[in-house]
């Protein structure tokens, strides 16, 4: 796998195929970029669209979509001075949906759990 001089990350010279999965699932694993996520499963939206609805100073949601663009959670396009942004795959917005189901039985433990939180 080669990876860029450009990349915001780095890996092993030889990373395992679980190294990969886990930076994956690390990018899903933090609470801005979900919000982006969710507010995107309608369409498309700007990102000052972005900024209203969640809340968050426009340099904080723009450097998240700049992780989700480059781990292709979502794809952007420019319209003048504007930058839209989509879901790049629905499959994002499925495996969302069912990490929701699959808590419907354990969201207070998962909410309680330290082990998570201090990255034991």
């Amino acid at each position: 796998m080669a990876v860029t001089k450009e990349a915001p990350f780095q890996l092993p010279e030889q990373p395992l195929d679980v190294d990969i999965v886990a930076k994956y699932f690390r990018g899903l694993g933090d609470a801005t970029r979900l919000r982006i996520l969710e507010a995107l499963t309608e369409g498309e939206r700007s990102v000052g669209e972005l900024v209203g609805l969640i809340g968050a100073p426009q340099p904080k949601v723009s450097s998240h979509l700049a992780c989700l663009r480059w781990c292709g959670f979502v794809e952007s396009r420019r319209e003048y001075r504007t930058v839209y942004y989509r879901v790049a795959d629905r499959r994002v917005l499925k495996m969302l949906q069912l990490a929701r189901s699959l808590l419907e039985d354990n969201a207070e433990h998962v909410a309680a759990c330290r082990r998570i939180d201090a990255e034991a």
